[in-house]
This record gives C-alpha cells, structure tokens and sequence, in this order.
C-alpha cells in the first residue's frame, strides 16, 4: 500500500503498515486481544508484497519461529498483549543472547493472567525490562499516537537491524485501537536500516566477532542458506558460536551484548518536551496516558499554573541523562501518571532522588487516567 494522502487509521493497522515499511516479511502470532487485527491485518498484507504469515499454536513457537525467520535473513515480527508476552519470554531472552533481530509488539491489557481482556493497561512495563532472566539490556519504545505507532514500529526495525538485538513496541489498548486521521509517509522518505552482511571469506566468518563497519561491536549477520555454517545457541558462547564455560570468554560476551545497548542510551532516548522551559511541576508519562497529560497540561497553564510534560518514548534503556536534569529545574514535584499500581515510577524516583517529591498517579482495572484527575494532581502539588 503506497497511499500518502490522509487515512483513517487504527493504531494496530498503523503498526502494521509501518512494519511493511521497514521491510517486514514475515510474521508469526496467535491471535490475542487487544492485538488481534495486527496478525489479521498481516496475514492479508503479507502475501501482497511476498512475505510470509504463519499463524502458530501458541506464543512460545510463535516467538521461535520469529527467530528462525530472521537467523533465514527476513525482517521478521509477532505481535501479543500481557499474557502472550510472558510466554514469548524464553524466546525472547534466546533472541537476546543470540543476538537476532526482531520486533515484538506487545498490546497492553489489564492483568495479571487473563484480566479484563478488553480494557487498556499499562502493566507489562517492567515486564518488558525484566521478563526474561539474566543480565540483558532491551530496547522498548512506547507510542502515544496512531501515526507514532506507525514511524516508532519502523524504527523499532531500524534499531532491531543495527544492534542485532529483539525490539519491543510496548502499546497499550487505548493506542492499539484509538483510530485517527494521519498522513503516513511513503516509505521511501523515511530511513530504513538493514542489518550487516559479512564480507569476509566464508571459512573465517565469526557470527559473534567483530563488526566489520561503523559498528564494530555489532558483528555482521549472515543468512542461513548463503553458505555461511555457523553455530547459534542461547548457551553463552564465543565469537563463533560455540558453547563456554570458560567464564573470561563467557564474560566478554555478556558484557558486549549488554554494552552495544547500555552504551548507547542517549542515542536511543526519544521522548517529547512540551512546556518544559519554565515549568514548576513536571508530569512524566508514556503511551496512552501521556495523552491526557498533555490536555491537562493545557488546562494547567489556562489557570497560570507552569505546568510541563516530559512524554518519554524511549522507555528502556531508561532516558537517565534526560531525567536528571530534572533535578536542576528546582521543581516542586514530578508526577507519573500510570495506568498500574507504579512501575515506571520507580526509576523516575531512583534519578530523582530528594531533588523534589516524585509522585505516583495510578489507576488499574481498566480505568482510564484522564486529563482532570493529572490536573488535580498538579493542582496538589503546587
């Protein structure tokens, strides 16, 4: 689909065509609410540009099979809510270690377990960070927008290509399912990153060496099929593939996996600053939510009250650099406003320290944080 003109569009089908954008041709899923229409909406698509759509048994394979496809040379992405994600986990971790580019979506919903189905959360937060064991970084980007759903899954491909490394789109329902009028780009006008081939001869390739390009702690990724054999395994490795207990070995490539992100964090940060110039209580928000903290933002400085917004868009690696300046701005508080008891609170707090009170606005089983009750807590604040 080339249409540049305006659009109505659902933010689950924007994820989808950005995807398509990026160069998406394969996608393995099960269908899940509030994600559904993603795995729908690419099981028509896909096979209009050549790509592949697979729908699996559960969300365990479905994550292995995004692996496969991937290790296979396609760009490759699922899509799930909550209780989907947690059993992606596993593979997810393997995909991290193994360091294969992927996309996962992750519609948020009320839980733990099945939880209201049908009603917006913002619970899987520390999950996305966490849900997997062992010392890994993750990237994770949050959009707020049908038309950010659209460029930040793009950009989750661009980031999944260069770093090797799985990409979460951590949306929630309200997001997923909110329907507006956009524009998208044609694909051409926006950038999109393919991973690093191997040049060298194929008996010295090392799928865990040295890159070869800019990035030389990114190795190049060949395909499987191109005559490169190499080994991939979720035990800890050396740089060609095989398994180690030696535990210098073991340690430098830990170490290299959780640097390429780490040392990377302000490049990867992305977040919006409105108001922020002269503000005297900052709201920090994220996906669905931020929406009505930038109405009640407005509304704030209706009444003279120097309200600002920090909408972060990067959430992991956390936007350490970003969020500590907010320690210099002499503010009378930071409110996080969340849709789940505070999860992302908590390394706001950690940055923040004494600087100012930092303080929790939460709302679960399905409730909607809407623009009055962020106002009220400016409004307490002050």
């Amino acid at each position: 689909m080339n249409e540049t003109g305006p659009r109505l569009l659902q933010g689950n089908e924007a994820c989808v065509e950005g995807a398509l954008a990026a160069g998406l041709r394969f996608f393995a899923g099960y269908p899940i609410t509030p994600s559904t229409e993603i795995a729908e909406i690419c099981s028509l698509r896909l096979p209009q540009v050549g790509g592949t759509f697979l729908q699996m048994e559960d969300e365990i394979a479905s994550m292995a099979a995004v692996c496969g496809a991937s290790l296979a040379g396609a760009k490759a992405m699922t899509a799930t809510s909550g209780p989907g994600f947690s059993l992606k986990q596993e593979n997810l971790g393997f995909a991290a270690q193994a360091e294969i580019p992927c996309v996962v979506v992750d519609v948020q919903r009320v839980g733990p377990s099945t939880g209201m189905p049908t009603s917006p959360a913002q619970g899987d937060v520390m999950q996305a960070r966490w849900g997997t064991h062992g010392d890994h970084e993750i990237v994770v980007l949050s959009p707020s927008s049908v038309m950010e759903a659209y460029t930040l899954t793009i950009t989750a491909f661009n980031i999944a290509e260069e770093l090797r490394t799985p990409v979460v789109l951590l949306m929630d329902e309200i997001v997923g399912h909110l329907r507006e009028k956009v524009t998208l780009d044609a694909a051409g006008k926006l950038p999109v990153v393919d991973r690093d081939k191997p040049s060298c001869p194929k008996e010295l390739y090392k799928p865990y060496g040295p890159g070869q390009g800019r990035l030389t702690d990114v190795p190049p990724l060949a395909a499987f099929g191109e005559g490169y054999r190499f080994h991939v395994t979720g035990l800890t490795h050396g740089e060609d593939g095989s398994p180690t207990n030696n535990p210098k070995v073991g340690e430098r490539q830990i170490l290299r996996i959780v640097q390429k992100i780490a040392s990377r964090r302000d490049e990867l940060a992305r977040f919006e600053e409105i108001s922020m110039e002269d503000a005297e209580v900052v709201v920090v928000a994220y996906g669905g939510t931020a929406r009505s903290a930038k109405k009640a933002v407005r509304d704030a400085r209706a009444e003279g009250i120097k309200a600002g917004l920090l909408r972060v868009i990067t959430l992991w690696p956390f936007p350490e650099t970003r969020v500590a300046k907010l320690r210099e701005m002499g503010l009378k508080a930071v409110i996080v406003p969340e849709m789940n008891m505070g999860q992302y609170v908590l390394p706001v707090k950690r940055v923040i320290g004494d600087a100012c009170p930092v303080i929790p606005l939460n709302k679960v089983a399905g409730q909607f944080i809407e623009p009055k009750d962020i106002l009220e807590a400016i409004k307490g604040a002050m």
